[in-house]
């Protein structure tokens, strides 16, 4: 199971967001790079890097930030916020994006999402699944969509999606544990997907349960910057797997 930490940005600098509330923000680091570094320097190979202000402005605003982590370090990124057509793609690409990640577009023009697929190829493209009391969450968790979660998923899992960051607003931020039951139910739904879970990861225990129901890959965001899980106990995770 991968694991890999989440920077989100806002003007520039690391924050992290409670349940998508950007009125809920808490600032950690001015610099996105040094933390990007440092993960690296325990081991962590991946990188989910989101850009806020992008996801509710609907155009890539921190483009520099990925530009100068991806220079400064070897870590694998995935990009997300603010990707809203070709060029954006292109663009974010451009800049060392190892992966992009679509949920938006993918509820409100499904037709460009299938283009980025063909054209990039299913390694490249991640269907971002953030779900609401069931309901697909879009434009930075700001709207519900009419979108079940398992019907998203089986649309796009028949169209070659292979890899999908499912994140259960309701846990994300809370430090209260992961979405275990309903990442089970999608695992027996679509045994085939590359499943990254998302959203109140806590403690390495619940790292251990998400490895256990088969979970591909697993992002941590806020339990890192507030010191539940620190980065020699990953390192450990990652060595003993």
């Amino acid at each position: 199971m991968e694991i890999i930490p989440a920077i989100d940005i806002i003007d520039g600098k690391c924050v992290r967001l409670t349940q998508g509330d950007y009125t809920q923000k808490k600032e950690y680091h001015a610099n996105p790079v040094e933390v990007a570094g440092r993960f690296e320097d325990a081991g962590i190979t991946r990188l989910h890097l989101v850009d806020l202000d992008g996801a509710k402005q609907k155009r890539i605003i921190n483009l520099k930030v990925l530009n100068e982590i991806a220079a400064q370090t070897s870590l694998q990124i995935d990009f997300g916020g603010g990707v809203q057509s070709a060029d954006d793609l292109e663009l974010a690409f451009a800049n060392g994006a190892h992966q992009i990640t679509g949920g938006s577009i993918a509820v409100k023009d499904p037709e460009m999402f299938q283009n980025w697929v063909k054209n990039h190829g299913p390694e490249k493209i991640i269907l971002g699944a953030d779900v609401k009391s069931g309901y697909i969450a879009i434009s930075g968790w700001q709207e519900r969509s009419e979108t079940k979660l398992f019907d998203f998923l089986e649309y796009y899992t028949q169209r070659s999606i292979k890899y999908v960051i499912c994140t259960d607003v309701s846990k994300d931020g809370l430090l209260a544990g992961p979405a275990i039951e309903l990442y089970k139910k999608i695992i027996q739904q679509f045994p085939d997907l590359y499943l990254i879970a998302s959203g109140g990861v806590t403690t390495l225990r619940d790292l251990d349960k998400l490895k256990s129901i088969g979970v591909s890959g697993v992002i941590i965001g806020k339990a890192i910057y507030e010191g539940k899980i620190t980065l020699k106990e990953l390192n450990e995770f990652m060595r003993h797997q």
